[in-house]
């Protein structure tokens, strides 16, 4: 049987964050990488089409493993592949939080994910995941818990996916996301209550 739906929260489902990034910047770092360093994603059954990782912060640094056993609380570091991405480590140093897992997530042009749902993935959890768009065109569909979302490029967004959620990228172009986990400390649990307009006593 799966798990009930998520309580309800003080964050919203999903949350748009006050950061703005050089979206050409990361698309130059993107760049720098060929398409046959990109790792499928390991959820074969919960997709169609090409849905594949770069994955600059791994399990004991190592490219290939994009997959974090939670149960396990293994070693997240840097892979050798964050050498090569001047933007995205700006992009990390906006975050003064404890880092996790940080990948680039591509989605091919007529690539879908079907709908599903992650667990102990939230605000509540203590453990976030944030998507900073760095391609996208506007026949991307991201719907989470029924609601699309339209993220622009250079953007931060906060999603919550213990909700059920989908993408369809229908557009001729593939989509592409830096998405970074983060444990929640004190200074993102006031980053992201401030963003949803809730007072930082809020549980």
């Amino acid at each position: 049987m799966p798990p009930a739906p998520p309580a309800p929260s003080a964050i919203p489902v999903s949350l748009c964050l006050p950061f703005t990034f050089d979206a050409a910047g990361l698309q130059a770092d993107l760049a720098g990488f060929l398409s046959g360093e990109y790792v499928p994603h390991f959820n074969i059954h919960r997709y169609e089409g090409d849905w594949s990782v770069i994955a600059l912060r791994a399990v004991e640094g190592d490219a290939a493993n994009i997959f974090p056993d939670p149960s396990q609380r293994p070693a997240i570091t840097d892979t050798p592949l964050m050498a090569r991405c001047p933007h995205v480590q700006e992009v990390l140093r906006a975050f003064p939080c404890p880092l996790l897992a940080v990948r680039f997530l591509r989605l091919k042009a007529g690539s879908i994910i079907r709908e599903h749902r992650d667990y102990e993935l939230g605000f509540d959890q203590g453990e976030v995941r944030l998507h900073v768009p760095v391609h996208t065109n506007p026949d991307v569909e991201f719907v989470l818990d029924g609601e699309r979302i339209v993220m622009d490029e250079g953007t931060c967004w906060y999603v919550n996916v213990n909700f059920p959620h989908r993408v369809a990228n229908r557009g001729a172009t593939d989509r592409v996301h830096l998405v970074i986990d983060c444990a929640v400390d004190d200074w993102l649990r006031r980053i992201m209550l401030a963003a949803a307009g809730k007072p930082d006593t809020v549980s």
